[in-house]
C-alpha cells in the first residue's frame, strides 16, 4: 500500500478504518548531520506553501515543527487527511521534506481527530 523509499525509513502502521477520509499522524525526524539544519530551511518556505495547498484543499489538519531544548527545528508533525491512498502516496512521494533528504525517519500512523 505505501512505497518503500531509499535511505530514508518509513515506519507505517496499517489499521482497517472507515470509508470515509483516511487520517495521518506523520512524524518526521531530521537528519543530524551538519548541514541538516542547512537544508531544512533551504526548502522551508516551499514546504510551507506546499503545506497552504494542502490547506486549501482541505487535507491538512495541523501541523508544526519538533523542536528541541534549544528551540531548534528538529522534526515536524502533521496531521492530515486524504481521500484515497493514491493521493496520500502522491503526497510522500513529493513531500518537499523527503526529497530534499530534511528527514531522516518518518512515522506514519492512522489517525481520528476527537470530535469535541
Amino acid at each position: 500500500m505505501y512505497k518503500q523509499y531509499e535511505q530514508l525509513e518509513v515506519v507505517v502502521k496499517c489499521l482497517n478504518l472507515p470509508a470515509e477520509m483516511k487520517q495521518y499522524l506523520i512524524t518526521g525526524y531530521d537528519h543530524t548531520d551538519p548541514e541538516a539544519l542547512e537544508r531544512r530551511m533551504s526548502v522551508r518556505e516551499q514546504h510551507l506553501e506546499n503545506v497552504r495547498n494542502l490547506k486549501k484543499s482541505g487535507s491538512h489538519i495541523l501541523g508544526g515543527a519538533i523542536l528541541n531544548e534549544q528551540g531548534m527545528m528538529i522534526g515536524s508533525s502533521m496531521v492530515l487527511q486524504f481521500e484515497t491512498d493514491e493521493a496520500f502516496n502522491n503526497w510522500l512521494e513529493n513531500e518537499i521534506y523527503i526529497t530534499a533528504k530534511v528527514w531522516d525517519k518518518v512515522d506514519i500512523r492512522p489517525f481520528r481527530v476527537a470530535e469535541v
